[in-house]
């Protein structure tokens, strides 16, 4: 199944490992989820995962931020987006949207206010808990 993964979801299943975030992370180890991924999403998950306060709260350094860029580049499908969309109350979130809807992706996971949105383009909205639900 191929899905994108709202950044917030991805490092609460990285950092630390539980809960439905775990249960999705887990998943894309075991090649059970494929993350679609834009060039904007990975530029975001290299920045939070620098954040001084994650660096200093889990030790992070730039080789462990490289190192989660290349398995989610290694194991997922990297779309240019070919549409634009603005629909979020946060701009920063019509990457998901547009990375989503230019993939045909399967879901779009999030915790997010997009998931007032219930679908978009075709592409269900689901909470982490809803997707690890579907992965039992």
């Amino acid at each position: 199944m191929r899905v994108v993964i709202d950044t917030n979801i991805l490092l609460s299943g990285l950092i630390p490992p539980g809960g439905a975030p775990g249960v999705i992370v887990r998943a894309l180890r075991e090649g059970r989820l494929v993350p679609v991924l834009s060039r904007p999403m990975l530029e975001e998950i290299a920045d939070v995962l620098s954040r001084p306060w994650l660096v200093e709260k889990y030790g992070l350094d730039a080789a462990d931020v490289e190192t989660v860029l290349r398995f989610l580049v290694a194991r997922g499908e990297l779309v240019e987006p070919r549409i634009e969309i603005r629909r979020c109350r946060d701009p920063r979130d019509d990457m998901f949207l547009e990375a989503a809807v230019s993939a045909s992706a399967d879901r779009l996971v999030t915790g997010d206010n997009l998931l007032d949105m219930g679908a978009v383009e075709g592409v269900p909205i689901v909470t982490a808990r809803q997707m690890a639900d579907e992965l039992a």
